[in-house]
């Protein structure tokens, strides 16, 4: 009964486990996130951190309990004047605490505290990094994926005018510098196509890396249908989005955080010009072999004990006190400018981002006309061409402008996607590609 149990328990965990270590059948943006949070190498090495300044602060708190230390000490002699060999042997322990230090230890307890709180804040910075550069890869995926179709379309179209020259030069409907043009034609867009996929396929495997996938492993990327409401979504104003960011991006409260430490750093260091009191103790014995007492009585006679207090008084320190304040200050200044500085490229960052975000917005919308009118010029000219009042030059020409018109569509449609994203990123609010 009890190895029944025993069987079951095993079963159950082996079951969550692999549950824990199941990937997504299909790999959307959200689904990539989530795991690459979970399994990104940078991100655990920040929470290894996190754990070893819990450490750190323990061991700062631990400076305000007093410390105990035992020592033992045997020693041997021998002296050939009176051919007589001595043991002796010594034992005791000490004690020292902390009664007064200008508050530096509580200082130091508070300053490490804030390091452990950074800490946190540069694991959400990684985490926000490792976001970032997914978003990114998964967009070139989808741009990468929908030239590839694009392209497949492209050499299809080239593939039958190309077949259709064939039959016009036998038919004495073109020449055949308009049938080398065809094919000059139906090989380029041929030479896209391949450019195109090996862009895909390297998104692919960008996408991989950054997941800490196997070389072995295939993932299927799920492509969403996209709308012009996804493409078109209006912005918040670029004040509000700066605002929300100055409250939830990590690097500026890791800012904040800095600006404590330099002051506490500042006020640790005038508390050098302050005396220091320790509370000491101390108690030991000893033994003689040559003594004509007996082990025990030789220790409980040789019994002493202390306790005593010392203060130690800064007078003529080198300069050393009063140049770590004057440090301690100049550091304090420099971390306020610090921040200022992330604060203003944090903003450079949000602008750039949103202006981005505007231009490809009105590009995607200009560029949506421009292929309508381009696909409705094309058809025409592609009439024209059959009934032989179009020649081949104007007909690939046109083409030509469709395929570029498209291509810069595409461009704006991914780049607005992408760029709204990252200012959500900039929000805290949640990634995601539907």
């Amino acid at each position: 009964m009890k190895i029944r149990n025993l069987v079951l328990v095993l079963v159950i965990l082996f079951s969550i486990t692999a549950a824990a270590q199941e990937k997504p059948v299909q790999w959307d943006l959200s689904s990539c996130i989530k795991y690459a949070l979970t399994n990104n190498i940078q991100i655990q090495k920040a929470r290894i951190s996190l754990e070893s300044s819990e450490v750190s602060t323990k061991q700062a708190k631990a400076q305000l309990l007093p410390n105990l230390s035992a020592s033992v000490s045997q020693n041997a002699s021998y002296n050939p004047a009176v051919s007589l060999g001595t043991y002796s042997g010594s034992y005791g322990i000490s004690s020292s605490m902390i009664l007064f230090d200008g508050g530096k230890t509580l200082k130091t307890i508070e300053e490490q505290k804030l390091q452990e709180e950074a800490e946190k804040y540069n694991i959400i910075s990684n985490e926000k990094s490792i976001q970032m550069s997914i978003l990114q890869t998964y967009t070139k995926i989808l741009y990468a994926n929908e030239a590839v179709k694009v392209y497949e379309a492209t050499v299809k179209t080239s593939e039958y005018q190309f077949n259709r020259g064939q039959e016009m030069l036998q038919a004495g409907s073109i020449s055949k510098a308009d049938l080398a043009q065809l094919e000059s034609q139906l090989s380029s867009d041929k030479y896209q196509l391949v450019v195109a996929q090996n862009t895909l396929s390297t998104a692919r495997l960008e996408l991989k890396q950054l997941l800490e996938l196997n070389s072995g492993e295939e993932i299927s990327i799920s492509i969403p249908e996209l709308t012009n409401m996804n493409i078109l979504k209006p912005l918040a104003s670029l004040q509000s989005i700066y605002e929300t960011a100055l409250n939830v991006m990590p690097e500026i409260k890791t800012g904040k955080l800095n600006i404590q430490v330099s002051t506490l750093e500042t006020s640790k260091a005038k508390a050098g010009y302050l005396p220091k009191i320790n509370l000491n103790g101390s108690a030991g014995t000893s033994h003689n072999t040559n003594s004509t007492y007996s082990f025990n009585t030789q220790l409980s006679d040789g019994f002493s004990a202390g306790i005593g207090v010392s203060v130690s008084i800064p007078i003529l320190t080198n300069r050393e006190n009063k140049s770590t304040l004057e440090k301690a200050r100049l550091n304090e200044k420099i971390v306020k400018l610090t921040m200022k500085d992330t604060e203003k490229n944090l903003l450079k960052e949000i602008e750039s981002v949103y202006q981005d975000a505007l231009s490809a917005q009105s590009q995607y919308m200009a560029g949506s006309e421009k292929v309508k009118a381009l696909e409705t010029s094309y058809s025409l000219i592609e009439q024209q061409y059959n009934l032989g009042m179009k020649n081949t030059l104007e007909l690939l020409t046109e083409k030509n402008n469709l395929l570029s018109a498209r291509q810069s569509m595409m461009q704006a449609k991914y780049l607005s996607i992408m760029d709204m994203q990252i200012l959500n990123l900039y929000q805290d609010f949640p990634v995601e590609i539907k």
